[in-house]
C-alpha cells in the first residue's frame, strides 16, 4: 500500500509539472530546444517520461532543454517558434485531414525545426509511414520487425499477429498493404518500449530486484474479450493454462495494479501472451518483479534494449503453444536456470536505466546522426 500511494503521489507531481512547469518558455541559453507534442494517455506518455526523467542529463550532455504540451490543446506559437526539435505524437486513428492540419500548424510557426514522429502504437506495422514520412525528418518506433524487408509486404489483416492468427483460426480478414516510401527506412529509428514508463524506469534505475518467497508457480491473468483474432489468441492462451495439472497458478483479470504487481513479486514465472501488439506492459512488469518471463517467440521483433534473448532473458514458446507445458515445466523444475533468466533480464534493464542510455538511443533521431 505504501508503494502504491508513493506512485500515486509521484504521478500527481508529474501531472502538475505537465500542466505547468513543462509548458514554461524555453531557456534561450540552450542551444537545443526540444518540444514534445503529447497525447495524454498512459501508453503514449510512457514514451515521453524518459525525456523528463533524464532532463538534467539532456541539458548537461547535449545542451538540450525539454518542454511538453498536449497535442490536442491550442499550441503556443512562442514554444513552436523557439524549438529546434519538435516531437509529435498523434492518436492511432488520426484522419488525413487532421494530420495535415497539425503539421501545417507546426510548420506555419517553425519551418526549420527538426520534426520527429513518435509512434507509440502496439502493432509492429508502420501504417502511417506513407502519410507521415514525407513530413518528418525521423520516425521513432518502440519496436520494429527485425527483418525490415517485411515492411511493405501484404498481410492477411493489418498486422503480423492478425495475419498468423487469422489464418490459424480461419477468420475473415482482408489483405492489407501499408506502403513504405522509398526514403522512409533511412528515417526510421528504434526507441525504447514500455521500459520508460513512469513506474518502471525509476524501479530499474534503483536496481533492486525483489527477493523473498515465490509461492505462485505461474502468474497468468489473461483477459480474452476483444476483436475476433485477439479473443481467439488469448482464449487459446487461457486454455493452455487451464490444462496444466499440479501447477499453482494465478488467473483471472480485473485486479488493481498494485495487487497485480504484488502477485508478480510472489510468482516464479509470468506468462505474458501477445496483446494487440507483441510487446506488452507485462513483459517489463514481470522482469521488474523478478519473475521469469514466458512468452510466444519474439525472434521476429527488434527491441532496444533487447529483453527477448531466448533462454537468456526470457523463455519463448511456439505461437501455437504446443510446447507451452514443456517449457513451463523446465522453468519450474530448474530453479537455477529460472533465477538466471530473471536476473539477466533485470540486469539488461537496470544497466540501461542506470547508464542513461536513453540519451544515446534518442539523440540521433532528435538531433541527427552527428549528435553524439
Amino acid at each position: 500500500m505504501i508503494e502504491y500511494l508513493g506512485l500515486r503521489l509521484a504521478r500527481a507531481r508529474h501531472g502538475r509539472k505537465r500542466r505547468g512547469d513543462f509548458q514554461r518558455p524555453f531557456d534561450p541559453a540552450a542551444s537545443r530546444r526540444v518540444l514534445l507534442l503529447a497525447v495524454d494517455h498512459p501508453i503514449p506518455q510512457s514514451q515521453l517520461f524518459g525525456f523528463h526523467y533524464y532532463a538534467p542529463s539532456f541539458r548537461e550532455r547535449l545542451d538540450a532543454d525539454i518542454r511538453e504540451v498536449p497535442v490536442d490543446a491550442p499550441l503556443d506559437p512562442s514554444l513552436l517558434k523557439s524549438a529546434t526539435t519538435i516531437c509529435l505524437q498523434t492518436h492511432f486513428d488520426i484522419s488525413e485531414e487532421a494530420l495535415n492540419a497539425l503539421v501545417s500548424q507546426v510548420r506555419q510557426h517553425n519551418q526549420d525545426a527538426r520534426l520527429i514522429y513518435l509512434d507509440w502504437f502496439a502493432p509492429t506495422d508502420l501504417r502511417l509511414a506513407a502519410r507521415v514520412g514525407p513530413h518528418v525528418d525521423a520516425y521513432v518506433s518502440k519496436h520494429l520487425l527485425r527483418d525490415r524487408g517485411k515492411y511493405g509486404e501484404p498481410t492477411y489483416g493489418d498486422t503480423t499477429l492478425m495475419d498468423y492468427y487469422g489464418r490459424a483460426y480461419d477468420l475473415d480478414h482482408e489483405e492489407q498493404i501499408f506502403n513504405i516510401p522509398n526514403d522512409f527506412l533511412s528515417k526510421l529509428y528504434l526507441g525504447p518500449s514500455f521500459l520508460t514508463g513512469d513506474f518502471l524506469l525509476p524501479a530499474f534505475d534503483r536496481g533492486r530486484m525483489p527477493d523473498g518467497a515465490r509461492p505462485h508457480d505461474l502468474h497468468a491473468r489473461i483477459a480474452v474479450e476483444g476483436s475476433p483474432w485477439y479473443s481467439a489468441m488469448r482464449r487459446a492462451s487461457d486454455e493452455a493454462v487451464a490444462r496444466l495439472d499440479g501447477v499453482q497458478t494465478v488467473t483471472g483479470f480485473g485486479i488493481r495494479h498494485d495487487r497485480f504487481l504484488r502477485e508478480l513479486r510472489a510468482s516464479k514465472v509470468c506468462f505474458s501472451p501477445f496483446g494487440y501488439g507483441e510487446v506488452c506492459w507485462r513483459d517489463y512488469e514481470a522482469i521488474m518483479c523478478g519473475a521469469a518471463l514466458l512468452k510466444q517467440d519474439m525472434s521476429h521483433v527488434d527491441t532496444a534494449p533487447d529483453i527477448f534473448i531466448p533462454d537468456e532473458t526470457y523463455v519463448p514458446v511456439k505461437w501455437d503453444l504446443s510446447d507451452f507445458e514443456e517449457r513451463l515445466n523446465w522453468l519450474l523444475q530448474d530453479a537455477p536456470a529460472r533465477g538466471r533468466i530473471a536476473r539477466n533480464a533485470f540486469g539488461v534493464l537496470h544497466d540501461y536505466a542506470r547508464s542513461g542510455a536513453f540519451l544515446d538511443q534518442m539523440a540521433p533521431a532528435l538531433f541527427g546522426n552527428e549528435a553524439l
